[in-house]
């Protein structure tokens, strides 16, 4: 259906518009803080109206396109359907919500910048940035056509490149530097086999939007021939290293760690993921053949990545660092429900982006809460007992915790019951001995999770308060409960209402991600 108002274009502009605000009034955070949380809110509202009334289950196209057909460009729409509905209200919510949190957290870093003798642009440069860094990645979910999609992932790519550059821990410049350089080869893989496809077929438009819904292009090899497989390398190296799949993920434990923490929680997962629903929505359609040739390799290297993730997660002492290295391993479940090439494992790929988007910006924003108010602490060595001092930041990342390990009630559980499904109907056909190979990996891959995220939970949290803690003055009823603290818990608790009121969401999964399944059958 086509939307009564151009909510889609208006949900872009009115986050640029407070953007600008910010840079004119540089120091009035409060205003910009509240503006940004209103404003980066209203796709997720509008979205969670079109779930309610099921419009979303064909699609809700905006009424406002730019038709660049005669420069052999195709149409830019504006669009939701089921596949990217949960990547829309993951960006949304997240963004929205997180940009209040980061009024005190940028504060206190300005501030602590500043008595460093250094000179940061003030917190309306950052609300700037933020919100480009927030509409660039909607935009991203809500586009239909692949230079209109990297016209995007370009602006998210400079705006959170500045972002980790002035506002960062460390030695920011070189890690934003590092950031820029193997996010930008991403890129520009991804522009070189879009501009190798879409040259060919005479159009980017991946998706064709009609008045009974939308129906995919043909697939590239009719286009490209033989090839095809040059066109889809590039795309699906650079979407891997966007994703940080295990073997191109060197670049971001350190860019997640020495981002400001606000910063963190939307790189990881809002915009990696965002990798993975790329390849469903545009690689998958483009290159059914070429996916159905490397399923096997695919499902590997997602097991690969979850598990490597996880245990390297385990031995790290910093806590922004381990939650950097469990990004990685979190993305191989994204991975692994794609690369079944199932309805139930695309759809539960799509759940486990929301569902993680919740999961690790509660968890970022407990290591920010640490930061802010423990004088930067973030040695796990040097935690113990918090949950003592802090109990609501301890429920919150409990919550979080869960979500990563896929237990109920977060949203984690259905994902991962997807996704598991999708790969049992994918390997349905193996010999009994094979079907007992892939049950121990999945079960491997699953027990490292939760070993990763339990193990961390009972170090931060449990026990006796640590001796540094004492002398910081941490006691017992230490925590002060605010709305710091309180966005922290609201987006723990989202979590789990989205696990009670999944139904209109799996309704209109189901049918975007069957629809995606049946082109590789085609």
């Amino acid at each position: 259906m086509e939307a009564g108002i151009p909510i889609w274009w208006i949900s872009l502009l009115l986050p640029l518009f407070v953007g600008l605000y910010g840079l004119v009034d540089r120091e009035k955070g409060k205003p910009l803080a509240v503006l940004s949380l209103i404003v980066l809110l209203i796709p997720g509202a509008a979205l969670f109206y079109y779930w309610i009334t099921g419009a979303v289950t064909s699609a809700v196209v905006d009424p406002v396109k730019i038709d660049l057909t005669r420069h052999g460009i195709g149409v830019f729409y504006l669009f939701v359907d089921g596949l990217s509905a949960p990547i829309v209200a993951g960006i949304s919510i997240v963004t929205a919500l997180v940009a209040l949190y980061g009024l005190k957290y940028m504060s206190v870093r300005i501030e602590e910048m500043r008595e460093a003798g250094e000179t940061p642009p003030g917190i309306g440069v950052y609300y700037f940035l933020y919100n480009v860094f927030a509409l660039s990645m909607l935009a991203m979910a809500l586009s239909s056509n692949l230079i209109e999609f990297y016209f995007f992932l370009e602006v998210s790519l400079v705006s959170s490149f500045l972002l980790i550059a002035y506002y960062g821990y460390g030695d920011r410049r070189k890690i934003s530097l590092l950031y820029f350089i193997w996010t930008h080869v991403a890129g520009a893989l991804f522009l070189a086999g879009t501009l190798y496809y879409g040259i060919n077929a005479g159009s980017f438009d991946i998706v064709k939007i009609t008045s009974s819904g939308i129906t995919y292009v043909s697939p590239a090899y009719t286009v490209l021939a033989a090839s095809t497989k040059i066109a889809a390398s590039l795309i699906i190296i650079g979407l891997f290293i966007k994703m940080a799949v295990f073997g191109v993920h060197m670049w971001l434990p350190y860019a997640h760690a020495e981002a400001p923490t606000p910063i963190s929680a939307l790189l990881s997962p809002n915009l990696i993921g965002i990798a993975g629903y790329a390849l469903a929505r545009f690689a998958i359609p483009l290159f059914p053949g070429i996916f159905q040739s490397l399923r096997d390799y695919l499902v590997i290297l997602a097991l690969t990545t979850i598990i490597y993730g996880g245990l390297v997660a385990l031995r790290q002492t910093d806590f922004k660092r381990f939650l950097a290295y469990s990004s990685v391993s979190q993305m191989g479940y994204l991975l692994l429900g794609i690369a079944t090439l199932t309805s139930y494992g695309i759809g539960g790929a799509m759940l486990h982006y929301l569902s993680h988007a919740f999961g690790k910006a509660v968890l970022f924003m407990t290591a920010g809460v640490f930061i802010t108010e423990l004088h930067g602490l973030r040695d796990i060595r040097k935690m113990g007992g918090l949950a003592r001092a802090y109990p609501l930041t301890a429920a919150a990342a409990l919550l979080g915790f869960m979500h990563l390990v896929g237990m109920p009630p977060t949203l984690g559980m259905w994902s991962e019951v997807l996704i598991t499904i999708g790969v049992m109907k994918a390997y349905s056909t193996l010999s009994a001995p094979g079907l007992v190979a892939l049950a121990l990996a999945l079960i491997l891959a699953f027990g490292v999770s939760a070993a990763y995220a339990f193990i961390t939970m009972r170090r931060i949290f449990y026990g006796q308060l640590k001796d540094y803690l004492k002398e910081l003055g941490v006691k017992p009823g230490y925590e002060v409960f605010d709305y710091f603290k309180a966005v922290v818990l609201l987006v723990a608790i989202i979590g789990v209402f989205y696990f009670v009121a999944i139904s209109p969401v799996m309704a209109s999964l189901k049918p975007a991600s069957e629809l995606v399944s049946s082109l590789l059958a085609g």
